[in-house]
C-alpha cells in the first residue's frame, strides 16, 4: 500500500534519510514493481519509484510533488565523487500566451521555493538494479541563486517572446537552460514567430544545467 502523504517537512526528511543507502532493486521489491533492464525509456521511472515510497500527492498536476507542504521532489544522478550526470528537468516552458508572467510567479519559481533533492550513485556501468539511494538533501535557494535563475528566466522568455525561440540553445543561460522536451521530433506544439504569428515548434522544458546543481550538492556537503 502507498504510504500516506507526509504531513510536515520533518516527516518527508526522516522518510528520505531511512530509504537512503538502499538499493532501487530493494526499493522496487518493497513498492511490488519490476525494475527496468534499462532507463532509456524509462526515465521517470526512479522519480516515480520515489514519490511512491515517500507519499508525493500532486500526480501530474503543475504544483509542487508534496502539494500541502509546498516541496518538489528531485532525484539527480550522481557518480562516484558526487557531480552530477545530467541536467536536471523541472517544468514545461510556457511557449505562448506569457505576457504579463514573473519570475515570482511563474510556475518553475514556485516549483524551486523548496525541493527535496536526492541523490541516486548512477554511473552508467552500474546495473539499474544496484544503483544506491544517496542522503537527502532539502533546499531553497539563496538570494544570489534566485538572481542568477531569475537572470537566465528572463533572458529565455524574452527569446520567447520575441518569436526567437528556435534560437535558443542549451547554451543559452548560465545556469538554467531551455531543451527539447518530447518523446520523438513528430511532436509539436504552438510557439510564437519572428513575425509574431503561431508556428510548429517542439515543446519545450526548463533544465537546471550541472553547474548549478553540483553547486547545490557542494554547499551541503562543505556547510
Amino acid at each position: 500500500m502507498k504510504p500516506l502523504p507526509p504531513q510536515s517537512e520533518l516527516e518527508l526528511f526522516e522518510r528520505a534519510q531511512a530509504i537512503s543507502g538502499l538499493s532501487l532493486a530493494q526499493l522496487a521489491q518493497a513498492a511490488g514493481v519490476d525494475v527496468p533492464k534499462n532507463l532509456n525509456r524509462d526515465k521517470g521511472w526512479t522519480g516515480q519509484l520515489l514519490e511512491w515510497h515517500l507519499g508525493a500527492d500532486a500526480g501530474s498536476k503543475p504544483v509542487p510533488d508534496f502539494e500541502d507542504l509546498g516541496i518538489e521532489l528531485k532525484t539527480i544522478p550522481i557518480d562516484i565523487h558526487g557531480k552530477p550526470l545530467e541536467t536536471t528537468y523541472v517544468c514545461v516552458a510556457p511557449l505562448t500566451n506569457i505576457t504579463g508572467q514573473t519570475w515570482q510567479s511563474s510556475p518553475i519559481r514556485i516549483k524551486l521555493n523548496r525541493v527535496l533533492w536526492i541523490p541516486i550513485l548512477a554511473e552508467r556501468q552500474i546495473p539499474v538494479t544496484d544503483r544506491i539511494i544517496g542522503y537527502p538533501i532539502l533546499w531553497s535557494p539563496s538570494e544570489e541563486e534566485d538572481r542568477n535563475l531569475q537572470a537566465d528566466w528572463e533572458e529565455l522568455m524574452d527569446m520567447i517572446a520575441l518569436g526567437r525561440v528556435n534560437q535558443i540553445t542549451a547554451k543559452t543561460g548560465e545556469y538554467l537552460q531551455i531543451r527539447p522536451k518530447a518523446a520523438h521530433s513528430r511532436i509539436k506544439t504552438a510557439g510564437i514567430g519572428h513575425d509574431g504569428k503561431m508556428v510548429e515548434t517542439l515543446p519545450k522544458g526548463f533544465y537546471l544545467k550541472k553547474n548549478f546543481t553540483q553547486k547545490i550538492l557542494l554547499n551541503i556537503v562543505n556547510s
